[in-house]
């Protein structure tokens, strides 16, 4: 009887969680939504979201926890297709792309709270951002034998292009998503060389 009550409160939490992320769009941010609203998605009294977050700050900080965990499932996707011969900068700007287009509400949440109101907020996506960063530079020093720093300063420097080419197609059509796409593999591919320059003078 405790498993299937487990169940049930986690579905009902999973609930909460979609029906906020299926409110957000190109005009309304999470800080817009009230709790009412999001029960009311979820299909939900008011007072049974008492039952999964204290309040609305919760439930978000909850959402970039989970926006962090989906940066580094990308990786993830990323380096299988890396592993399946695919190019590195190509795989993954491929990958975030799909991301864009399949879940944009996520990484709008990214966007927005990176620079809102709420410091908590701001901390929160900081610090996921950070994760995938590291996660990225780790990848980066193993497979072109780089040096720490430099390997996190490329890492730095990709997913900020990376983040500002997603943050540019989000409202855009799939002919200027290719264009954005193929202009961010460009950009990265200048940055990769740059950095296998600046580690080789480096190492000396």
């Amino acid at each position: 009887m405790t498993g299937i009550r487990a169940q049930q409160k986690e579905k009902t939490r999973r609930q909460l969680i979609d029906a906020a992320l299926g409110q957000l769009s190109a005009e309304r941010s999470f800080s817009s939504l009230s709790l009412r609203e999001v029960a009311k998605e979820a299909g939900l009294a008011p007072t049974s979201f008492y039952r999964h977050f204290s309040d609305m700050d919760e439930l978000g900080l909850t959402l970039v926890d989970e926006a962090g965990l989906t940066l580094r499932q990308l990786m993830r996707q990323a380096r299988q297709r890396i592993e399946k011969g695919g190019s590195v900068i190509q795989s993954a700007v491929h990958t975030f792309m799909e991301f864009i287009e399949q879940s944009p509400n996520i990484f709008r949440l990214l966007l927005r709270e990176r620079s809102g109101t709420s410091k908590a907020f701001r901390s929160a996506v900081n610090r996921e951002i950070r994760y995938f960063t590291l996660e990225l530079s780790d990848y980066l020093q193993i497979a072109n034998s780089m040096d720490v720093e430099v390997a996190y300063l490329q890492a730095n420097a990709a997913v900020t292009i990376v983040f500002s080419a997603g943050s540019e197609a989000l409202d855009a059509n799939s002919k200027e998503r290719e264009i954005i796409a193929m202009r961010t593999i460009q950009q990265l591919r200048i940055v990769a060389r740059g950095a296998a320059d600046y580690n080789a003078r480096y190492k000396k």
